[in-house]
């Protein structure tokens, strides 16, 4: 371990004197009983000293049976700091929705206080709940104590990241579709390709109940669900009534912020032209006692989203404007395994679907995975005049 000298944090100390509680506070009471965490703060604040990381991957490491589920992470400093030579996040796949009792979340705390670091990421940007830091030799332990509580591994590396959801109709009355039943259903269903890596590189389902999209899916999954509505948005005028009478100026906060100008108050009455309405969600969030989604309801199915690792950052694109969203999810699973079998066939290693998409063209893909390409998969005019169609060639030939 490195002597007390090496483990002065001062650049670290600054972090706690501001108005906010710190984590490095939180650290130090840690480190009292964990001599890994004594080395994870004297490395962070060499790393602080040195403007530079000193954390490298650890390539493959996992428990047996399972090539998903553990992150490798060693130190590039072992001699210096060998309480962090070793430094592996395990997973855990969370409830849908990170609904937990007391219980559980004491049983997670205890498993982990045992054999690990006794950090941990509640939660990662992918869902799981994260335990960060332990060494390889007690992986399989960790496992099994958390397999015998009823908790299994998430995702990692090339595979079926652990699929989320917002709360959905279980904390929500704005959900179209019960979020909470399609993640677990999913992730029942795809357990083989959650634990066992076999794609080109990671793949993301999230749910989210409606456009609020508070899962923020349409940014940070290859495969967004997002809930929504195809009839029109119904209006309580009594609740409308009511808001104008408590002071709200319905005019300048919700008729002049309506993106397409389709929302009309004429006296007491409120009037929405749905056909034009690109579920914005304005006007239900600011007046959600008078405005409801449609009840024909279900989600749109967008594909592409990623954060800028190889080809930058994509926003999904729209795959499929509405889906029902009922169980068994048969349409859903079909479209998804469809989907995979081009990518299997066509994506190259470490190229998300997005970006597979993007380079061998968005009709080829449409074509090969047997949809209708509509206009909503359009998300601008293309630019090159110079593209034919096979329609176009077709009639050509006829003509001569």
């Amino acid at each position: 371990m490195a002597d007390e000298k090496e483990r002065k944090t001062p650049l670290l100390d600054e972090l706690e004197k501001g108005r906010w509680p710190s984590f490095v506070t939180d650290l130090k009471k840690i480190a009292e009983r964990k001599p890994m965490v004594k080395d994870l703060l004297g490395q962070l604040e060499l790393s602080y000293k040195e403007k530079k990381g000193h954390w490298k991957h650890g390539g493959l490491v996992g428990v047996r049976g399972y090539g998903g589920g553990v992150i490798g992470r060693y130190s590039d400093l072992p001699e210096q700091f060998p309480d962090v030579k070793m430094f592996h996040t395990t997973r855990v796949n969370q409830p849908s929705g990170w609904f937990y009792t007391t219980k559980a979340l004491r049983e997670l705390c205890d498993i982990w206080d045992k054999y690990g670091s006794g950090l941990t990421n509640v939660h990662g940007s992918t869902g799981d709940f994260v335990f960060l830091g332990s060494n390889t030799d007690v992986l399989e332990s960790i496992f099994t104590d958390l397999s015998k509580a009823g908790w299994d591994l998430g995702g990692s590396g090339s595979d079926v990241r652990t699929p989320s959801c917002c709360n959905g109709p279980a904390r929500c009355e704005l959900a179209c579709y019960d979020t909470l039943d399609m993640t677990y259903d999913l992730t029942t269903t795809y357990q083989d390709e959650l634990h066992r890596p076999a794609f080109v590189y990671k793949w993301k389902f999230k749910m989210a109940g409606c456009p609020n999209d508070c899962v923020a899916s349409i940014a940070r999954s290859d495969l967004a669900v997002i809930g929504t509505w195809r009839d029109n948005i119904r209006i309580d005028q009594a609740a409308v009534k009511e808001y104008l009478d408590n002071g709200l100026d319905i005019t300048s906060d919700v008729v002049l912020k309506c993106p397409n100008q389709c929302i009309r108050l004429e006296g007491n009455e409120l009037s929405i032209k749905n056909e034009d309405c690109v579920k914005c969600m304005h006007c239900l969030n600011v007046m959600s006692k008078a405005l409801r989604p449609g009840e024909d309801k279900g989600a749109t199915i967008l594909i592409g989203g990623k954060a800028p690792i190889m080809e930058g950052a994509l926003l999904s694109s729209v795959l499929v404007p509405f889906m029902k969203m009922e169980k068994p999810y048969t349409e859903f699973k079909e479209l998804i395994e469809s989907i995979w079998e081009f990518w299997d066939e066509y994506g190259v290693a470490r190229e998300r679907i997005g970006e597979c998409i993007q380079r061998v063209g968005l009709g080829n893909f449409v074509e090969a995975i047997g949809l209708e390409p509509i206009p909503q998969m359009v998300s601008q005019p293309r630019d090159n005049p110079y593209i034919f169609y096979e329609e176009y060639f077709e009639e050509g030939d006829e003509e001569e």
